[in-house]
């Protein structure tokens, strides 16, 4: 069972602070930014050639970074389960956006997938099946953050990074961790060994 109702979670975000950074529930959009950041450094050089899905996708800002570093990928799908961001994220990167959730319904097969911030209300199991599920359909691998610390919030899920280099080790993954460039977040890159 969910942590808590994320439609309702996110429409009062929305409404309060419309389709910002802040909107996603990220503290501002520099903290946004510093994780998009993280993210990049761990995409492969060759990422301009490859097909990507980005997960939570919210309003698409993650393509639009991409753009604006030249690094966007061959091909962008969204996926994001709350209808206004997939109506906001269409309208501003005009990528294929899809209206799905993660942990239930079929997902895309790509080279790549990755994730910023959307995992952040799940359960301890919702996180290791969502993380096995990205993996299981991205021929190349999974990348994403989370919030780093002991897991007793009733909102937020909290993760360390050694559980999560366990769980890449049950997935036969390569696993790359990078800490210490926000207070309480991480971002890790599961990669199978055989990829670039």
């Amino acid at each position: 069972m969910p942590r808590i109702d994320v439609h309702t979670f996110y429409a009062d975000c929305l409404k309060q602070h419309g389709a910002t950074a802040e909107g996603l529930h990220y503290q501002s959009a520099s903290t946004q930014q510093a994780r998009f950041n993280v993210l990049s450094e761990l995409l492969p050089e060759a990422v301009t050639t490859m097909t990507l899905v980005d997960v939570g996708c919210g309003f698409g800002d993650f393509h639009q970074f991409l753009q604006q570093h030249g690094r966007a990928p061959r091909r962008y799908v969204g996926i994001d389960l709350h209808e206004h961001m997939v109506e906001v994220a269409r309208e501003r990167t005009g990528a294929e956006i899809l209206l799905g959730d993660v942990l239930t319904d079929p997902l895309p097969a790509a080279d790549l997938y990755l994730c910023s911030g959307a995992m952040n209300t799940l359960t301890r199991d919702e996180t290791r099946q969502f993380i096995r599920r990205c993996y299981q359909a991205a021929r190349i691998g999974y990348i994403f953050n989370l919030l780093h610390g002991n897991d007793r919030s009733e909102t937020f899920n909290y993760r360390q990074p050694a559980e999560i280099e366990a769980w890449a080790e049950e997935l036969g993954a390569r696993c790359r961790i990078i800490d210490g460039y926000l207070h309480q977040d991480f971002t890790a890159a599961l990669m199978r060994p055989d990829a670039v």
